[in-house]
């Protein structure tokens, strides 16, 4: 009786909550909206084991978690991950940077490791044997985030830091976040050759890294007032030398024509946020993920104010951008214009502070908030614009998270179309978590 009293009371909140989208969804990843953010799910007593609320025809479970590799003291596990993408392993291997903050070294707050150690990590998890391990860690690493698999077969990742607490003894003139390279050992994907830090990228608060098909590296600076950067090595696939530049809109606004403008590489490698400035580089509300479809680069903003561009505290939204010659930028989803805006306290689901971004098996856009209920948008950048407002109308909820302390990130589609991984940190449970929703097919129910 008290499984199905709770189970009705549920079923009410969710009633109430529900916005109309009865549209499929068509490709790997077919599904039918859910109605409504997870509002008042956080009671649902299985939320431990199935922390999403998603679409019908859909399972959820655990690749990993705490109870597997614990390595920090806090409960604020991994962040952004990658799948070795390439060769005979591929799919394999899961990659993830783990984003713990502290301050100087002797004042550890939740850097501090279980084996008295401190300093971010980065780890991976085997996905055929379950095997989970710490694949590098040092003590001056701070709040690893963005984490990418390169063409050519190496793992980048960095710190999204604005002001470095603990400096790189390699670059020691970089006073925020700093972009490392790992290459894997030949004969063991699960451990380290080595790993060299990159200052050539910028010395920003990083998070989204992402590589175009000509092996351009894009990074940004998460700050209130964020650029979007574009580094062009000397030679294809070596990191230590090139020029970085920043994004440039015509007439010092935010969308439209655009061009990239080179940088002071001196003052790039000490703070790049000055650098960009200093050329009258575009700004952004917190530039967190990027993703590439083809041609068009997409930014995370999880504060951008479409309609205000002098707000720093707006709900957000995703812009592209398209790469060539001749860069141009818009904004493609926002609140208010293709995607509800969100009232919580009135039980309104909406769009509120994009944070991480994937690649679907198709060519659609993921978008996964930072916010309480965590939700997973699905854009389509070949629907219709049917009101002619500069907004395309495919924009769909997938999934939102019942743990309400919680925040959805790395969101990552790997070999297997029909399945997305997706993190689970600062869980309510005190079980951090990387997740596989997978959609169910004949060979699979």
């Amino acid at each position: 009786m008290k499984i199905s009293a709770l189970a009705l009371t549920l079923a009410a909140a969710f009633a109430v909550n529900a916005h109309a989208d009865a549209t499929v969804v068509n490709g790997p990843m077919s599904f039918t909206p859910i109605a409504a953010s997870a509002y008042g799910m956080d009671a649902d007593p299985g939320i431990a084991a199935t922390p999403w609320m998603i679409p019908e025809g859909y399972v959820q479970s655990i690749v990993s978690d705490e109870t597997g590799l614990d390595i920090y003291v806090a409960n604020d596990w991994h962040d952004m991950l990658t799948v070795n993408e390439t060769g005979k392993d591929a799919g394999r291997y899961l990659y993830r940077t783990h984003e713990v903050r502290g301050g100087a070294i002797g004042n550890d707050g939740n850097s501090a490791r279980n084996d008295g150690g401190s300093g971010g990590a980065v780890s991976v998890v085997d996905l055929k044997t379950g095997v989970a391990k710490e694949v590098a860690g040092r003590a001056d690493w701070e709040a690893l985030d963005g984490i990418v698999w390169t063409p050519w077969r190496t793992v980048l990742f960095a710190e999204e830091v604005g002001t470095a607490a603990r400096p790189d003894p390699d670059a020691p003139q970089a006073q925020a976040g700093l972009l490392y390279e790992l290459k894997l050992d030949k004969h063991d994907s699960m451990s380290a050759e080595s790993v060299t830090v990159r200052p050539m990228l910028g010395a920003l608060a990083h998070e989204g890294i992402e590589i175009d098909a000509e092996g351009n590296v894009y990074v940004i600076d998460e700050d209130r007032k964020g650029s979007i950067y574009k580094f062009v090595p000397a030679a294809y696939g070596d990191l230590s030398s090139g020029q970085l530049y920043a994004l440039k809109v015509a007439g010092g606004g935010k969308t439209g024509a655009a061009e990239w403008v080179a940088l002071d590489m001196t003052q790039a490698q000490i703070k790049a946020h000055a650098a960009a400035t200093a050329v009258g580089a575009a700004e952004y509300c917190r530039p967190e993920d990027l993703e590439r479809i083809d041609r068009t680069l997409y930014v995370a903003l999880t504060c951008e104010d479409v309609d205000s561009p002098a707000n720093i505290s707006g709900k957000g939204a995703v812009m592209a951008v398209e790469l060539g010659d001749k860069p141009m930028v818009r904004y493609v989803v926002s609140a208010g214009k293709n995607v509800p805006i969100e009232d919580q306290a009135a039980g309104i689901t909406g769009f509120k502070g994009p944070d991480n971004l994937a690649n679907g098996p198709d060519g659609k856009l993921w978008i996964i908030e930072d916010n309480a209920f965590s939700d997973i948008w699905v854009y389509d950048p070949r629907s219709k614009d049917t009101n002619g407002d500069g907004y395309k109308d495919g924009v769909h909820l997938f999934a939102s998270l019942k743990d309400k302390p919680a925040e959805g990130s790395g969101i990552y589609f790997g070999k297997d179309p029909h399945t997305l991984y997706v993190n689970v940190q600062h869980s309510g449970t005190g079980n951090d978590k990387t997740m596989a929703i997978t959609r169910q097919h004949q060979g699979n129910k």
